[in-house]
């Protein structure tokens, strides 16, 4: 593969911490869909952008260890195979070099006027493998 992970930090806020003390699963979710958002900023052009958005098919999250109040997470996402409208994308969210989840989500593209599938273009497929 082409591109290298890509890989951001923060500190877990007290808005992400539940009932048990530990972040809750939901967050896990929106860090792996925040993971994407930012790797998928870095790599797109502006005309991509206008023509094209990914939308989520699937999610499959491992939960390995829990994360606390003020640890700081590292999180680390590439993009596996991509084939006709679908591509795959791994995450890993780790603190101290821990593995807490890992993920992978199964992204559809889709063309931004109709809101439709589309196959991955060659312009696409060039920046992602």
């Amino acid at each position: 593969m082409k591109n290298n992970k890509f890989t951001f930090s923060f500190v877990v806020n007290e808005n992400e911490i539940d009932d048990l003390n530990h972040v809750n699963n939901i967050h896990y979710v929106k860090w792996i869909q925040n993971a994407a958002q930012k790797h998928w900023n870095v790599l797109k052009t502006p005309a991509i952008n206008a023509n094209y958005v990914w939308v989520v098919l699937r999610h499959e999250v491992d939960y390995l260890a829990s994360a606390k109040l003020n640890d700081i997470i590292e999180i680390s996402t590439w993009i596996g195979d991509s084939y006709g409208v679908k591509s795959e994308r791994f995450v890993e969210v780790k603190c101290k070099g821990k593995l807490l989840a890992k993920a992978k989500t199964v992204w559809c593209l889709l063309d931004n006027k109709s809101m439709k599938p589309i196959r991955i273009s060659p312009e696409i497929l060039k920046i992602i493998q």
